[in-house]
């Protein structure tokens, strides 16, 4: 098959375009590099798919790129490019995360609207949800996103169901729960946590520590992606691991495996942030069978092994 990955530059994206070309499918990989991050660790995600002869990395920026070239003979489109972060999504970087996650994805629907596509996956957030007051969360819960990013998600999720109800493209929406694994983004708390904590420098803690969280370790996450390629489309489904926990719990499982003593510095909760996350799993272990089967001890382990290397762990 001939798939498209938005966003493959990125911490999944990269992930997923390496696992479709393993299974033997054609990728195109599209990212348009934004300043979000430095564009070096962008560029290192894609190592391993820069030798690949089923590999084709197109820059392009979905608001404003000819969209229709890189989609000749494309079957399925996994569209994950977004402008991540809760906490940078207030204020004036607003109209970036309008660009980069509704813009972005109404003009790539609009691309695809005349193509014979077998599925459109689409990366929605559990940002959307909100502080919501079911515990574990299902799809059914009512969405009240607390953040602006959240919003732009959920945007994006209502504009493919506009375009399936409307111009019968296959999409299918995944509301991944707070993904962590070896190239997590350097902005993300575990990312932050393994770097400071290994060198022996003071992390940030927002709160108290005790919100807990549904972490997902990317493999998981790309096995959802490979798995809703099959599934029936107008569908969203929650990918998270199914269990909980809280953010002490983290740190101290970090501490125990790279052997030293967080340095902590505690900051009021962070505008945005929801207190709890917990995925309700039984639909997309219904519907697609998936089953996470990565524990989050073993998932720290091996991203400290990819962040600082197999003597720091």
């Amino acid at each position: 098959m001939k798939c498209m990955v938005t966003g493959a530059a990125g911490f999944i994206g990269s992930h997923l375009s390496e696992a479709l070309v393993r299974r033997g499918d054609s990728v195109v990989g599209i990212d348009c590099f934004t300043d979000y991050y430095p564009k070096r660790v962008k560029v290192a995600n894609l190592r391993r798919l820069r030798g690949e002869k089923n590999f084709r990395f197109v820059q392009a920026d979905l608001s404003s790129a000819n969209l229709s070239p890189s989609l000749r003979g494309v079957e399925c489109v996994f569209h994950l490019a977004a402008q991540p972060g809760v906490r940078a999504s207030w204020g004036k970087s607003f109209s970036y995360y309008v660009k980069d996650n509704i813009v972005s994805t109404q003009r790539l629907l609009e691309a695809v609207k005349r193509h014979a596509l077998a599925k459109f996956v689409y990366a929605s957030s559990s940002s959307i949800y909100g502080d919501s007051e079911t515990m574990p969360t299902p799809e059914g819960a009512l969405p009240k996103p607390v953040s602006p990013y959240g919003v732009t998600k959920l945007s994006g999720e209502n504009l493919c169901n506009v375009y399936y109800k409307n111009y019968s493209v296959p999409v299918v929406s995944l509301r991944y729960f707070t993904v962590y694994g070896p190239r997590q983004r350097p902005d993300m708390a575990f990312n932050i946590f393994i770097s400071r904590i290994s060198k022996g420098e003071q992390i940030e803690l927002y709160g108290d520590g005790e919100q807990r969280r549904d972490f997902t370790f990317v493999g998981d996450t790309v096995a959802a992606n490979l798995l809703a390629s099959e599934a029936n489309p107008g569908e969203a489904y929650n990918v998270g691991s199914g269990r909980t926990y809280g953010v002490n719990e983290v740190i101290s499982a970090i501490e125990s495996i790279v052997g030293k003593k967080a340095k902590v510095r505690r900051s009021g909760k962070a505008l945005g942030d929801v207190r709890n996350t917990a995925a309700d799993i039984t639909k997309i272990t219904r519907d697609l069978g998936y089953r996470p089967s990565t524990t989050l001890l073993d998932g720290l382990q091996r991203q400290v092994e990819a962040q600082v290397g197999p003597r720091a762990a």
